[in-house]
């Protein structure tokens, strides 16, 4: 009877560490595919202008969640004017300013700059809602900060200044509509919430969009492939995934994950794109990546992270 209850109690135990495996796996895809957004934007741009693509990409997500949120019964709570604004500025206007930047800088800068997103959230956090960090974290979202401005002040081989300052504005956006859209989760399911933010994204780029011109007739199949899969692998997938894997692991730990996005954005953007790695990059990505594990460093150490606001599973965007 003994040998059959520590049986059953490894079966268990071996549940649990295939269920964790299978969450880290869910993180390491979804950071991964985040990571494609930028260079799959890049692309896409040759065929839609900023604002048409913007609205192209999260119309298109929108409808599948609506759907997947309606089915649920989960859909009513969620779609109020609130969570509509925050969809159609921390999502529409933000990457709409970033698809502007990103047509005038490089994939490379691009990915690394938003990559700060972590830092700013947390810096946005402390100011706001008084969400104290430990030194070393300080240290850490200063030192990444320094790697953006490093960055951000190179140009070159498609990357000008006013370009990386775009994507800057535009992730600064995002990062201040994470923090704040905690409140809009209470009691909400996050993938309804996610949904109509989705929809509000496609609302609020429409003004954007009615300034450019109009898409091509005739686009290119590479074009109309980026953004399809940009949509899709950029935008549903990522979301989708990181929702999962969330739910076997903790949110601290988890969003370690979000930090391939950058690093992948970059690796694509070198050998795709052809973006240059001189000194300058070199020294600012690793100054990001330095930065960023001395910021998470508190979190591995601590059984208890540093209070933040809830912002939710489904809060990142590139």
């Amino acid at each position: 009877m003994q040998n059959h209850e520590c049986t059953r109690s490894d079966h268990g135990c071996v549940k649990n560490i295939s269920s964790r495996r299978g969450a880290v796996a869910a993180l390491i895809a979804s950071g991964v595919a985040w990571g494609t957004s930028v260079p799959l934007s890049k692309v896409a741009l040759g065929w839609l202008a900023p604002g048409w693509l913007t609205v192209a990409r999260f119309g298109l997500a929108a409808l599948v969640l609506l759907v997947i949120a309606y089915r649920g019964g989960k859909l009513g709570k969620a779609l109020t004017l609130p969570v509509l604004a925050s969809g159609a500025i921390g999502y529409g206007c933000s990457v709409a300013i970033q698809n502007v930047g990103l047509a005038r800088t490089s994939v490379t800068h691009a990915s690394l700059i938003i990559g700060a997103t972590p830092i700013l959230v947390a810096v946005i956090a402390a100011v706001w809602h008084g969400a104290v960090a430990r030194p070393v974290a300080w240290a850490g979202f200063a030192l990444s900060l320094a790697g953006v401005g490093l960055i951000a002040g190179g140009q070159g081989h498609g990357a000008t200044p006013s370009g990386d300052l775009l994507v800057l504005v535009a992730t600064v956006i995002a990062a201040s509509v994470t923090v704040a859209q905690g409140r809009l989760l209470k009691g909400r399911d996050p993938i309804a919430v996610t949904a109509v933010q989705f929809l509000g994204a496609a609302l609020g780029a429409l003004p954007f969009a009615a300034f450019e011109h109009l898409p091509a007739a005739h686009p290119g199949a590479g074009t109309v492939g980026a953004t399809l899969a940009l949509a899709a692998c950029g935008t549903l997938i990522p979301f989708s995934l990181f929702a999962f894997g969330q739910k076997k692991i903790s949110a601290e730990v988890a969003g370690a994950f979000l930090n391939l996005e950058p690093l992948v954005g970059a690796a694509v953007g070198i050998v795709a794109f052809g973006d240059p790695c001189g000194s300058r990059q070199a020294s600012g990505g690793l100054a990001i990546v330095v930065g960023i594990v001395l910021s998470c460093l508190p979190l591995v150490g601590s059984r208890r992270p540093p209070a933040l606001p809830e912002t939710g599973p489904l809060t990142r965007i590139a």
